[in-house]
């Protein structure tokens, strides 16, 4: 079953972003659709309609979402959308060194999103920049079998949901 997933992307540095091109690939090599956005300028409204997403993002300062992606969290902190029609996953970029706030920009976005009532697929991918591993192949790895394991089931399942309600 092909899926369409909107990767959203919060980056400082572009790491992210290069990432989130990679997945992207992966994923339309694989049969899906995959559209990137840049959190720039996004808001709450974003996930109006629900959907698939996909939260690539990095962690800033001490324990921060990226500067790009401030105005989406905050939104959705303000504003607390019920998102129990969406379905996300996460790609949390980080750093070991810095132990106490090791890819918190990731889970930062998988607290709000949940506490809204979305439905996370999965366990989120955490990447250690201190691991010599690059972190868009590590994606490139992950996000396929991530799709069919795990959104392919939930969007499934709520298509039954949809279905008998109607």
């Amino acid at each position: 079953m092909p899926v369409d997933i909107t990767i959203l992307v919060g980056t400082m540095t572009g790491t992210a972003e290069m990432v989130a091109q990679e997945a992207q690939q992966a994923l339309e090599a694989a049969g899906h659709q995959a559209s990137i956005a840049m959190m720039d300028n996004l808001d709450a409204s974003v996930f109006q309609g629900g959907g698939i997403f996909l939260i690539c993002t990095s962690t800033y300062g001490s324990g921060d979402v990226p500067d790009n992606a401030q105005a989406l969290f905050n939104s959705l902190e303000s504003e607390k959308p019920d998102l129990s029609n969406v379905i996300y996953g996460l790609i949390a970029l980080g750093d070991t060194t810095y132990k106490d706030t090791y890819c918190e920009g990731g889970k930062r976005f998988d607290r709000i999103l949940t506490h809204l009532g979305a439905k996370r697929a999965g366990e989120m991918l955490m990447h250690d920049a201190s691991s010599g591993t690059l972190p868009e192949e590590l994606a490139a790895q992950w996000v396929v079998p991530w799709v069919e394991q795990h959104v392919v089931t939930i969007a499934q399942a709520q298509d039954r949901l949809s279905s008998e309600m109607a």
